[in-house]
């Protein structure tokens, strides 16, 4: 079927699109074949898009109904080579640290870091790299997993920062390599189904000591092997192994520290589902501010749901509706437009965001 372009004034109920279509931030539209209706064009216009492709005549098939966000980013091209890539990098991220626990070569260091640029090279920008991410939240929390994805965030968290390139090649790495300890915790504490003993949480902590110890005698910067060792360190002083405070922490493990957080919040565990991103950022603005570094939280939080703007959601009370506009004094608690009516969150405490859909 031949696709011709169009101007969006254009454009009439029944017409089905040829192309993807995203804003000019680079958030996923309306998927190709999808058939528009009134409210699809009206999602045009507040997108402020002023041409698109559609098919000359109807197609063969069927187009099929509007899907969620997350189900319409799954399907497109790019979210499955994203996704081919990724399966891939986690496969050799595990050989990988195998390597280093047995003592192999440090050679393995340089082709860890190449994976993550793999698949930092398959989005278009940091925000788009967070949606990818939250498209794949359905894999199973494993330990080089979520090394992996804090690795991810690190990098992007680094561009946030200005940082230099030889700077965000080690907040990367340290990323990376933050978790190696958990390697060396018995099995059966890391993949337990249920919440630990006492006893096995404390057999767990050891994991940051054990992943220094695995790393102090490599030639590696001494912030990969401090972040390995801190990055459970809090600056009230509450954090462990050693409980240092604010001026102890070396700033790489304050910034690992926020990024292994919100991962491991947002991704599924063996005991629990993965925690709404809305969730976890309010439990940052409650007390994180006092447990973690503020000048690195703030910027990252504002970031974080800066890449969550314009997807859909489910409110508390099962409304469905988009995310339009955030608010700078409540993060976690923004504009949300549910058909003709918007909802300042802010103002409406009853309400919260249940899901991102």
């Amino acid at each position: 079927m031949e696709a011709v372009r169009i101007r969006t004034d254009e454009v009439v109920i029944g017409m089905v699109v040829a192309a993807d279509i995203y804003s000019s931030s680079d958030q996923l539209i309306i998927t190709k074949g999808t058939k528009l209706d009134e409210r699809m064009i009206t999602r045009l216009r507040f997108y402020n898009i002023y041409g698109l492709h559609v098919y000359d005549g109807q197609p063969d098939e069927e187009p099929h109904k509007e899907e969620s966000y997350i189900e319409m980013l799954r399907s497109t091209p790019e979210f499955k080579k994203f996704n081919r890539t990724y399966v891939e990098s986690v496969g050799k991220v595990e050989d990988s640290f195998q390597s280093i626990i047995d003592g192999g070569s440090e050679t393995d260091l340089d082709s860890l870091l190449e994976e993550t640029d793999k698949i930092l090279k398959e989005g278009r920008n940091g925000t788009h790299i967070f949606e990818m991410l939250h498209g794949i939240r359905n894999y199973d929390d494993m330990t080089y997993v979520h090394s992996l994805n804090v690795s991810l965030i690190c990098s992007i968290f680094a561009g946030w920062l200005k940082m230099s390139k030889g700077e965000t090649k080690i907040l990367t790495q340290a990323g990376l390599l933050h978790d190696i300890g958990k390697m060396l915790i018995p099995k059966h504490i890391i993949s337990k189904p249920a919440r630990l003993t006492e006893d096995e949480f404390e057999e767990m902590k050891m994991h940051s000591i054990k992943g220094y110890q695995v790393l102090k005698d490599m030639n590696l910067d001494i912030r990969i092997k401090y972040a390995a060792l801190m990055h459970h360190e809090k600056c009230d002083g509450t954090g462990y192994p050693n409980g240092f405070k604010s001026n102890q922490i070396e700033d790489f493990s304050k910034i690992i520290a926020i990024a292994d957080v919100y991962d491991a919040m947002t991704s599924n565990r063996t005991y629990r589902q993965a925690i709404c991103p809305f969730d976890v950022v309010e439990n940052f603005e409650r007390d994180g501010f006092l447990k973690y570094d503020p000048g690195y939280l703030m910027i990252f939080l504002e970031r974080i749901v800066q890449s969550y703007l314009h997807n859909a959601v489910r409110l508390s009370d099962g409304r469905e509706g988009e995310v339009v506009m955030i608010n700078k004094l409540s993060l976690s608690r923004p504009v949300i437009r549910c058909g003709n009516a918007f909802i300042d969150l802010s103002k409406e405490q009853r309400l919260s965001i249940d899901a991102i859909l």
